[in-house]
């Protein structure tokens, strides 16, 4: 367990952007495409399973929302195991559950039997496994990672293209409960893809000096405090709440066309084979525009506002299903599949490199489960009550224009938040530290003139009593010299001229040592 340490987060480690970051994103990629293709490609044994224990078709559809619920409300969960025990042995014991969920599902009495060993075992084994993959993968990239995370998150409609038609073969060929069985074994390649989630290590040079430092400092015996198993500290971050909620209003719309587009062609009277092959383009699109995104979120003057990409991403998405909402032929949607896998690409491909830039790599295990947990309640609210309302109106219509709406609504409090409050306060922050440098600036040259002038009055007052001091004891010492020669000098042998000639030179001396102070 020594590389779990550095799993967390070790400093002075630097995101290799390739090397064995290839591997991780060759694991992130399988471990995606199982995490979003496996609940709708588990909707193929749905009709077996409806003849088999009597139930009716929203009894079924139940697993898949239960098997989702887990898969995002178990976020800060994952975050808590992921923040202990570092993601690689996370990952192992979650393709462990994964695999073991379906296995017991092919064994299965009942409906509740299904909803327990498929809808929380194997979507309790997918979350240990999807959410770690994505923080291995950002520790992993960093100039790189819109391109590393365009392409991990590409594994979705791959699977999806793949595991639908296999979970097909397999009801054929071996019958629901050998085709879970088979399902549980491909699963077991969660395990192979959480071993090559290899902990990051710090460098040697690196750890040298961080035990140099323990030693100067004597904290080498003293225990390291404990790293929050849950840091919720983010939602001190104004940005992590603008995308929380935006994300959240998005998610309500987001899963709404796909879900229902297969329908909306019956409903146009085009057969079951032509409309699946809706879904198939979709997926199609979906799989080279995720790259592309990724791609172009990486160039340099686009990856500062990722933001405002993801935004446009939003719209464009919101705005295709408003306009898809009036098709009224088998064509017209064809064309709005082609713009909906664009646009569902691009949000797919930015919706976690927008969070990882907002929180950074230390914070983002924390905050990528937060977030999952406030999407799982979208989640669980979004097609249902898309559902509902195609009940009450029986139009499609307004099942595509609400979904619109709430996609258009959360680009837009996404966009506006972010510039308002981000972009403004940034921009506020700079001018006042101007201001504060001009009025320092300022406050320093008015304050340095009377100083100066303080300084010069100082001055002056010094020299004028030092002056006067050495005036007076020069004054002293003549008149001492004075009195000595008057007292050596004999009355007898000198005469009156001698007299009036020394008496008259100490004032003669002391008006030379007056000119020379005066010109010193």
């Amino acid at each position: 367990m020594g590389g779990v340490a550095a799993d967390v987060g070790a400093e002075g480690v630097k995101a290799p952007d390739g090397g064995w970051g290839w591997a991780v994103l060759t694991g992130c990629f399988v471990i995606t495409g199982f995490s979003y293709a496996f609940p709708k490609a588990v909707s193929v044994f749905f009709k077996e399973l409806i003849r088999e224990f009597g139930v009716g078709y929203s009894d079924t559809a139940w697993i898949s929302s239960i098997l989702l619920a887990m898969l995002y409300g178990t976020g800060p969960l994952c975050s808590i195991l992921v923040n202990r025990f570092g993601c690689r042995p996370v990952m192992m014991v979650g393709g462990l559950f994964a695999s073991l969920g379906m296995i017991l599902a092919s064994f299965s009495t009942s409906i509740i039997h299904i909803y327990l060993s498929i809808g929380v075992v194997t979507g309790l084994g997918l979350a240990l496994n999807f959410q770690p993959s994505l923080i291995m993968l950002n520790r992993y990239f960093s100039e790189k990672r819109p391109l590393a995370n365009g392409l991990s998150a590409a594994g979705s409609p791959v699977a999806l293209c793949c595991l639908s038609p296999l979970g097909q073969v397999l009801q054929y060929q071996y019958g629901w409960r050998g085709g879970f069985l088979i399902m549980g074994g491909i699963l077991l390649n969660c395990c192979v893809c959480g071993a090559l989630m290899k902990p990051l290590v710090a460098p040697k040079a690196v750890k040298s000096k961080d035990l140099e430092q323990d030693k100067e400092e004597g904290t080498g015996k003293k225990e390291k405090p404990k790293a929050n198993l849950l840091d919720f500290s983010v939602f001190k971050d104004c940005g992590f709440l603008i995308y929380t909620v935006a994300a959240s209003i998005m998610v309500l719309g987001l899963f709404v066309p796909p879900v229902f587009i297969v329908s909306y062609a019956k409903e146009l009277g085009n057969e079951d084979t032509k409309s699946a092959l809706l879904l198939t383009i979709l997926g199609f699109i979906d799989i080279f525009a995720r790259p592309t995104c990724g791609v172009i979120a990486g160039l340099k003057w686009v990856r500062p506002r990722c933001v405002y990409l993801f935004s446009f991403a939003m719209l464009f998405n919101g705005i295709t299903d408003l306009v898809g909402s009036q098709a009224k032929d088998y064509e017209s949607l064809v064309v709005f599949c082609i713009f909906f896998g664009i646009s569902y690409g691009m949000v797919g491909a930015l919706q976690f490199e927008v969070l990882m830039a907002i929180v950074g790599t230390e914070k983002f295990s924390s905050a990528i489960g937060l977030v999952l947990l406030m999407e799982a309640i979208a989640v669980l609210v979004g097609p249902p009550g898309a559902g509902r309302l195609l009940d009450a109106t029986k139009n499609y219509m307004w099942v595509f224009l609400l979904a619109g709406s709430e996609v258009v609504l959360s680009a837009v409090v996404l966009a506006t938040c972010n510039f308002l409050f981000i972009s403004n306060k940034s921009s506020a922050s700079a001018d006042k530290l101007d201001s504060i440098t001009v009025m320092e600036d300022a406050k320093t040259e008015v304050c340095s003139k009377p100083a100066e002038r303080n300084e010069d009055k100082e001055k002056g007052a010094r020299e004028g009593q030092e002056k006067e001091t050495k005036e007076e004891v020069i004054k002293e010492e003549e008149d001492e010299t004075d009195k000595e020669r008057v007292q050596e000098v004999r009355p007898e042998s000198v005469d009156s001229q001698e007299v009036e000639r020394l008496l008259k030179e100490p004032q003669q001396n002391g008006d030379m040592a007056s000119s020379t102070e005066t010109c010193l």
